[in-house]
């Protein structure tokens, strides 16, 4: 029997270009002699479709696909993902299954029995867990058809679950295992999906064909990496990361074993091309072709514009130069050096006259108050009005630059430079952008014919918001390699105070540190959406209360 798997770019609600590029891909496997098709969970509709669920018309349209696949399904068995009505009145009005299709008919269906509902995920939402499991029989073979997080209780060892779907049907002696996964990206997830799979694997003694989704749905990112695993717990294929694939395999060859193809997973290169998929989704989902940022000459202006121009070509970002009264003089030659390596069109809009103006305006009002951060702010304002005004006006989408770091402990300004559409390295710590920025730099890149776009000038100087005289970030923060490590400690690894300075860090910088992280939650709650590439972004993952006092 041959299978194949489709990693494929779903578009949340667009059945009929989700539609169309199943029943492409059912073309090519059928060209490729397969037997059987697997696409992947909810692949009808694109995963997370969240409160379209909640749409009659919605359940509708993806039965309506279902049905269409259906029609098609003669001489080839497609297995796809799907939202199906619970007809008990008691529980959810929902499953999240999967569709065995063959020769026109239903031959099986397999619901979804663990529904996560932590971090990113909230499927209890919305779905009615499996109670009953059996395998589906095609071609000879037994099949175990699961859905996701159903292979991620392995024997019961998951203490967030009392059921193992795959327990459940060993009984039936399946043959081998097909898993239908929306699995998102963060930069660890693949090697813990190869672990979760080889468990599963060495456990069942069966092999196993996993197929994820790749693309991007706003902030979550699909890295896809579907994976082949022979009965031996070796991989027998991996599919590339971020990038659309349909492969057909052999089982009999699976049975054997060997081929051993695996993809590199090295932390920052997956965060680049993570980024890359997320900015071209974002745009190309939303129908909008062209982006704008404000261009200072820092590192995250000029990591931005470069991602940008990687994802959307420099034809289609354009940067805004917005020097100040404290701006220095090789910001601005560090800006303009980075846009024309790059190839993109750009604008020098000088604000020393409207912040003036603004001064002059609220000086009454001020009743000639000392300097601070007010003043700092109006600069930062002026800006993000500038580029939502340019963004406006030429339908633009306007690229957050902020950082990881900076939204963490709210080193931005509201209406000012937080401004914008998508912010790209929300999820990227201000040491790892000067790691992306040395990575980017091992790159030919836009018109640049040698390696190294990013001036060096932004890399090493001292970073600065440039928002008062001789101003730099340490003048407020902590060192980045200081104040990186203490965030990643207690936002992704959820450690307290007390256990953050067992570790070893400071006292007083911790409980000033986190102070920061907690009275600016207000922020981000009204900041961009981020693309996701952690394990624990800024969004819908995680949910803080604004007014909590816990470390205050």
């Amino acid at each position: 029997m041959k299978i194949a798997l489709a990693q494929l770019n779903y578009h949340i609600g667009n059945f009929e270009g989700n539609l169309h590029k199943m029943l492409r891909a059912i073309e090519e496997a059928r060209r490729q002699g397969a037997d059987l098709i697997c696409f992947g969970e909810l692949a009808v509709c694109g995963y997370p479709p969240r409160d379209f669920l909640e749409f009659d018309d919605f359940i509708q349209r993806c039965q309506a696909s279902v049905q269409a696949l259906r029609e098609v399904s003669g001489g080839i068995g497609i297995v796809v993902g799907a939202p199906t009505r619970n007809p008990v009145v008691e529980g959810k009005d929902l499953y999240n299954s999967a569709y065995f299709l063959y020769e026109g008919e239903v031959i099986g269906v397999q619901h979804k029995a663990l529904l996560p509902t932590y971090d990113i995920f909230d499927e209890y939402r919305y779905f009615e867990p499996a109670s009953a499991f059996r395998p589906v029989a095609f071609k000879g073979y037994k099949i175990a058809l699961t859905i996701c997080e159903d292979i991620w209780n392995v024997g019961n060892d998951n203490p967030l679950y009392t059921i193992c779907p795959l327990d459940e049907m060993r009984p039936y002696q399946p043959d081998l295992i097909l898993n239908l996964s929306a699995s998102p990206f963060h930069y660890g997830q693949a090697s813990e999906r190869l672990r979760i799979i080889r468990a599963n694997v060495e456990r069942y003694g069966i092999p196993m064909f996993y197929v994820n989704h790749v693309g991007a749905q706003t902030d979550l990112i699909f890295d896809g990496g579907s994976v082949v695993m022979s009965p031996n717990g070796q991989v027998f294929d991996e599919m590339p990361y971020f990038k659309e694939t349909l492969r057909t395999y052999s089982l009999e060859e699976v049975l054997r074993g060997g081929r051993q193809c695996q993809q590199s997973k090295e932390k920052i290169p997956l965060i680049h091309d993570a980024l890359i998929l997320g900015i071209r989704d974002y745009f190309d989902k939303l129908r909008f072709s062209k982006a704008i940022l404000g261009l200072s000459g820092g590192i995250d202006s000029a990591v931005t514009c470069t991602l940008a121009v990687e994802a959307l070509g420099a034809e289609n970002v354009r940067g805004l130069l917005m020097p100040g009264p404290f701006s220095s003089e090789h910001s601005l030659t560090d800006a303009r050096q980075l846009a024309e390596r790059l190839g993109i069109s750009y604008d020098i809009v000088p604000i020393s006259g409207v912040y003036e103006a603004f001064l002059h305006a609220l000086e009454p009002l001020f009743a000639h108050q000392p300097f601070n951060i007010t003043e700092e702010n109006i600069q930062a304002r002026i800006r993000g009005t500038l580029l939502m005004a340019m963004s406006n006006k030429f339908g633009h989408i306007l690229l957050n630059t902020s950082n990881k770091s900076e939204m963490a402990v709210g080193y931005g300004t509201l209406y000012g430079d937080m401004c914008g559409g998508l912010a790209v390295l929300g999820d990227v710590y201000k040491t790892e952008v000067y790691a992306l920025a040395n990575y980017l730099n091992t790159l030919p890149i836009g018109r640049y014919s040698q390696r190294g776009v990013i001036p060096e000038n932004s890399i090493l100087k001292p970073p600065s918001a440039e928002l008062r005289p001789n101003q730099k970030d340490s003048d407020n923060l902590p060192e980045y390699d200081v104040l990186d490590p203490l965030l990643f400690h207690y936002i992704e690894g959820r450690r307290g105070p007390r256990e953050l300075v067992q570790m070893g860090f400071d006292e007083a910088l911790v409980a000033r540190v986190l102070r920061m992280v907690n009275t600016n939650e207000f922020k981000r709650e009204q900041a961009a959406p981020v693309l996701r590439v952690s394990p624990k972004s800024f969004g819908m993952g995680r949910r803080m209360p604004i007014v909590g006092k816990y470390l205050s």
